[in-house]
């Protein structure tokens, strides 16, 4: 039988996972010799089962490189005799653009909106990360794998953690759209263990959209054409405001007249305050100069003729209420009583 002196597998692998390697009748003795290139590694197998494992190198195969095919073959000394063996290669590349989508919607608690039905999409990665536990898992002794063959396997459970990521996550519909990168990177976390399990590693996970119903989506443009609405109205206010200023300043006569005016409410609120002031001042005015209180009663220490007294300020040029006796401050009407002075 041939034998077999250099095993390489040259050809592009770009959309395949697992190719074996075209063995025929050829033969492998210690002599052979083995190249693995970048990207990929190679896998022998033996009576069903898998055994030595190389990554990217040059190899003389003997009994030190193969330890595992020489255990399964019972070589206790060495192999001398040519020998049979498959052998397979295993693209480590990354298989990127890989799209992933929701066939029926994820239902979520919102807590804005309730319950609620979500859409999602997007791509991820993965390449194989343990050639040997692939190939036990998954492939087996398949002539030829190709990546189409696991990506509706893998998408199934992208879905279960998706549901878990976004269930787990307590943000809003809105709150997603704006962290997708962040969910991404949850969805990685949650899947990595189980990608391990099968030999493989989930290189990368992307959140490309949510999609919403349709009753959702009309209350969320509403409220977006509300919002807009009222800024608008407040910018156009402040505007009105500012012209309205620049008017007042570019025409003297409006701050002509707007200076009255202001002056007249200071006035009239000074007005006010020294009202109260003096009201407050006057029971004890009418004590000191002993006139008659609000009930009519002679205050203590009060004159016996309130009537001499009045006619006494009143020759003095003081000013006083006939109805009380209440001393005027100036106004025309009795601070006391309101009457109306003469």
């Amino acid at each position: 039988m041939p034998i077999l002196k250099l095993i390489e597998w040259s050809q592009p692998m770009r959309d395949i996972i697992v190719t074996k390697y075209p063995m025929g009748r050829n033969t492998i003795n210690n002599k052979s010799r083995l190249t693995v290139r970048e990207g990929q590694a190679a896998v022998f197998s033996t009576k069903g089962q898998m055994a030595d494992v190389f990554m990217p190198g040059f190899y003389t195969l003997d009994t030190n490189s193969i330890p595992i095919l020489s255990r399964l073959m019972g070589w206790k000394f060495g192999f001398k005799d040519p020998f049979i063996s498959e052998v397979f290669f295993v693209n480590t590349t990354q298989f990127t653009n890989q799209k992933w989508g929701t066939s029926n919607p994820i239902i979520l608690n919102d807590s804005q909106y309730g319950a609620i039905q979500v859409r999602s999409f997007g791509t991820y990665a993965f390449r194989v990360h343990d050639p040997y536990v692939f190939l036990r898992e998954l492939s087996g002794t398949c002539a030829s794998y190709e990546a189409k063959e696991i990506t509706d396997y893998l998408r199934s459970k992208l879905i279960m953690g998706i549901t878990n990521a976004l269930g787990q996550s307590g943000l809003s519909i809105l709150e997603m759209a704006q962290n997708m990168m962040e969910l991404g990177k949850t969805v990685k976390v949650t899947l990595d263990e189980y990608f391990k399990d099968l030999g493989l590693e989930l290189t990368r996970f992307i959140f490309e959209n949510f999609s919403l119903p349709d009753e959702l989506n009309a209350a969320l443009k509403e409220n977006t054409a509300l919002n807009m609405k009222r800024q608008s109205m407040d910018v156009r206010m402040q505007m009105a405001q500012m012209e309205a200023l620049k008017a007042a300043a570019a025409n003297p006569g409006a701050g002509a007249t707007m200076g009255p005016m202001m002056g007249m409410g200071m006035g009239f609120g000074m007005g006010n305050m020294m009202g109260g002031m003096m009201g407050n001042m006057m029971p004890g005015m009418q004590q000191g100069m002993g006139m008659p209180n609000q009930m009519g009663m002679p205050n203590q220490g009060a004159a016996p003729n309130p009537a001499a007294g009045v006619a006494a300020g009143a020759a003095a040029g003081a000013r006083f209420c006939p109805e009380c006796g209440t001393q005027s401050t100036g106004g025309r009407f009795c601070m006391n009583c309101g009457r109306q002075l003469p």
